[in-house]
């Protein structure tokens, strides 16, 4: 892994990123941390090449994106052309709403409705890729409800973008998934965690947790994993986002890349 290949997922940094103006000053930080990618996600409203302009004023790309579910879905072509506008290949699907693991018919549905959308963006050089939480490891006739989707699905038209946390959380093995989805992970999201008092797993900054990094990333670059994207949604150091991010790319640059 390369430190160009690590972003920083803006949902991070969701109350920072409000307005054009917030989104300009973090952008800048983003920067400053040392990071060259972002991932574009949980922004309050601004154009595309208005976004577009920040991040290269800045030197920055935007290595993916997160498109609300129901227009991956229903409208395709509108993530295509915002991708095109963003100069970005990749999104990712970024949460099952209104899905029922437990229904088998729900999952086939969803697999059906990301084949048809991944095929859509393929067409245009782009990829589509899926985003976990741990909700997707729940066992429909024997197997994880995940494992179910990507069989369900043409490897061409979607791909993996394994969030480490959640697979931890939702009881699997997150260095097995790397290896899994082999040449079908462009996108890793690297989240670490513990168990906190309470016996449940929280959140952490990259190298203050369990997971076994070092392996993590040696197998998902075997994967073809493109971008190692950090995100942590909540339990930041001294509830600092910005500081998170950074305690996580410092490990990242000192412990991860070559």
């Amino acid at each position: 892994m390369k430190i160009k290949q690590v972003a920083a997922q803006l949902f991070t940094l969701r109350d920072h990123t409000k307005t054009p103006k917030d989104i300009a000053v973090t952008l800048r930080r983003v920067r400053e941390m040392g990071y060259q990618a972002v991932q574009a996600s949980a922004m309050g409203p601004i154009a595309e090449e208005e976004l577009l302009k920040m991040l290269k004023g800045e030197g920055l790309t935007c290595c993916a994106t997160h498109e609300p579910a129901a227009t991956i879905l229903e409208q395709p072509q509108a993530v295509v052309e915002r991708l095109r506008k963003l100069n970005c290949k990749y999104t990712a699907y970024p949460w099952p709403a209104g899905v029922d693991f437990g229904k088998p018919e729900d999952i086939r549905k969803l697999a059906a409705g990301l084949n048809a959308a991944g095929k859509v963006l393929h067409a245009a050089g782009q990829v589509l890729t899926y985003h976990n939480h741990d909700l997707e490891f729940r066992r429909v006739d024997g197997k994880p409800a995940l494992e179910l989707i990507y069989a369900a699905t043409d490897p061409v038209y979607l791909q993996g973008e394994i969030d480490t946390y959640w697979v931890q959380v939702g009881g699997d093995d997150p260095l097995a998934w790397c290896a899994r989805l082999a040449k079908r992970l462009p996108l890793l999201h690297m989240k670490d965690g513990k168990l906190g008092t309470d016996g449940k797993y929280e959140m952490t900054e990259i190298g203050s947790g369990i997971l076994p990094w070092k392996e993590i990333v040696r197998t998902a670059e075997a994967s073809g994993c493109q971008w190692f994207i950090i995100e942590q949604d909540t339990n930041w150091k001294d509830n600092d986002p910005f500081k998170a991010l950074e305690i996580s790319f410092n490990y990242i640059a000192a412990h991860l890349c070559g």
